[in-house]
């Protein structure tokens, strides 16, 4: 069944147009074999400038002439069908989930007790400890008296600071538990990790761009720091490492050890995808960016849908627009995570990260027609405004 479901799955990546990310709708075919929506590739060629081209393959042809293919369509409208009733099936939730959201419930209720008991036991050593040092020190000299009320003093400001520090922690188990009653399945997970997530408290890292990696129709600012699309090719010197398929760019900053935070300023651009990617994944073939091939991201399209770049791609209901993205990386835990980089909200988060030499990942996303191109920044402290 698996295997079945899996099978469709690719079928289904196979029917889907490069320009839309959707299946075909009036599969058309070009001179050069690939296959696009009609509508897709009559948009495409009104944007472009000069002999028209294949997106995939960079193909130029004389003029604008394609195939209607019946056979693709026909495939389509079967998958279209399958596809359809194996994603109604997986709304279906096991009762497993139900049980994993209880089991954390009374996690978090055991730990509050035990954060409790700690509180009572520092309690008690303190009187314990005055009443013993008041005894000790009656019989000592006029100096040993003065000692007492210092020792006194400072060990009444330590118990403070430390039940203090104590009461905060219950407090933020207590707000976990109230949020954990509200949240569905899915949050649960996040927050099972969300426990024991680091959180920067220093700025992020001064990332620049990697010129070396950058596709032919991105442009960098002079400090590296921003990439935005460009009407035409630039010039550029041959790279193996260079992106020549999609409009991709590396970070020139590489990790394999540590722990690592850095913030993306997205604005209010439409589409991109951001993350972190393995050094080895092939720079001149299109792929789906997902972590079977390489590629942690986030993603957005249209503006307003949010998703993880697993497969298939998980939607995320984001309710408040980032203007910019937190990407936290534990080279050692091996996990990703994303905030909205704006109030610290996290968004998503990867346990199965990479375990070789990475680099952050950006995709500026082809605009669409008429659209005004923005730009992707690496912002360092102090922040810039977006």
């Amino acid at each position: 069944m698996a295997a079945d479901n899996t099978n469709k799955m690719s079928l289904r990546d196979d029917l889907t147009c490069a320009i839309c990310y959707d299946l075909f709708k009036d599969p058309v075919m070009l001179g050069c074999m690939h296959h696009f929506c009609k509508q897709c590739i009559s948009t495409y060629w009104r944007s472009m400038r000069g002999p028209v081209s294949c997106p995939q393959c960079r193909q130029e042809f004389p003029n604008k002439q394609f195939q209607v293919n019946y056979l693709v369509a026909g495939l389509v409208e079967k998958v279209g069908a399958t596809s359809s009733g194996y994603l109604r099936n997986l709304e279906k939730q096991p009762k497993d989930c139900m049980d994993f959201e209880y089991s954390q419930k009374e996690e978090i209720i055991t730990m509050i007790h035990r954060e409790e008991e700690q509180m009572d036991k520092i309690r008690k050593l303190g009187a314990e400890l005055r009443n013993q040092m008041r005894s000790d020190f009656q019989a000592l000299h006029h100096f040993l008296q003065m000692e007492e009320v210092a020792l006194l003093k400072q060990l009444h400001r330590d118990q403070e600071e430390l039940e203090q520090r104590i009461k905060r922690h219950l407090e933020a188990l207590h707000i976990e538990s109230r949020e954990l009653e509200k949240s569905d399945h899915n949050d649960i997970l996040l927050l099972a990790y969300h426990f024991g997530l680091w959180l920067p408290s220093t700025g992020p890292l001064p990332l620049t761009f990697d010129e070396d990696t950058v596709h032919p129709s991105l442009q960098l600012s002079l400090d590296r720091t921003q990439v935005v699309e460009n009407d035409a090719i630039l010039p550029y010197k041959f790279s193996t490492k260079r992106f020549v398929k999609c409009v991709n760019v590396f970070a020139a900053q590489g990790f394999q050890s540590g722990r690592h935070y850095w913030e993306v300023g997205v604005g209010t651009k439409p589409k991109w995808d951001l993350g972190i990617a393995l050094e080895v994944v092939d720079r001149h073939t299109r792929v789906k960016l997902c972590p079977e091939n390489g590629y942690w991201t986030l993603r957005l399209r249209n503006g307003r849908e949010y998703s993880a770049g697993t497969q298939p791609w998980r939607p995320l209901p984001v309710t408040s627009q980032p203007l910019s993205i937190g990407i936290f990386l534990d080279c050692e835990e091996q996990r990703i995570s994303f905030y909205n980089a704006d109030n610290m909200h996290l968004l998503y988060s990867f346990s199965n990260g990479p375990s070789g030499k990475s680099f952050p990942f950006f995709s500026t996303c082809l605009s669409e027609s008429g659209q005004q191109p923005k730009p992707i920044r690496l912002l360092h402290f102090p922040r810039q405004s977006l």
